[in-house]
């Protein structure tokens, strides 16, 4: 019934992606910025963070939110932050740190101060070029495969 659901999801995610209009250069890079934004930790801004990014760099809007949700949701954000205060406090010398997350918001976050700031914002900023280079690279791979399967 649950991989029902994702697939159906998937699915959407995918036609919706595949059917915006623009080159695939444009969208791919558009999603690009959605998911570097997303994978960065700074949930309550990323919002405007991806409009002013994506005005900024004269791209697709739809495109870069679409990027934005897939990477930042509530089954994906767990993993991501773990995952960029882990990295933060490797690359800061904090390895000998042990804090326990009750829960994953910005606010919560903020609270706990700069032990866990500091590295959180550090992985993440780390992390997200390469999160956002790998799907420039799937999501254009992505379009011209399915353009050109379409195309007459």
């Amino acid at each position: 019934m649950v991989s029902e659901l994702l697939k159906k999801r998937w699915k959407k995610f995918y036609n919706d992606f595949i059917s915006l209009r623009g080159t695939p250069e444009n969208i791919a890079f558009s999603l690009a910025v959605g998911i570097f934004i997303g994978a960065t930790p700074t949930i309550p801004f990323h919002t405007a963070l991806t409009i002013a990014l994506v005005f900024l760099l004269r791209r697709n809007v739809t495109a870069a939110f679409l990027g934005s949700w897939l990477i930042s949701n509530p089954l994906t954000i767990p993993v991501l932050y773990i995952s960029q205060y882990e990295l933060g406090k490797r690359l800061l010398g904090m390895d000998h740190l042990k804090i326990a997350f009750q829960d994953y918001s910005f606010w919560t976050i903020l609270q706990m101060g700069k032990a866990v700031i500091m590295p959180l914002l550090l992985g993440g900023v780390v992390m997200a070029p390469f999160v956002a280079l790998a799907s420039y690279v799937l999501a254009l791979r992505a379009l011209r495969t399915a353009r050109s399967r379409s195309a007459p």
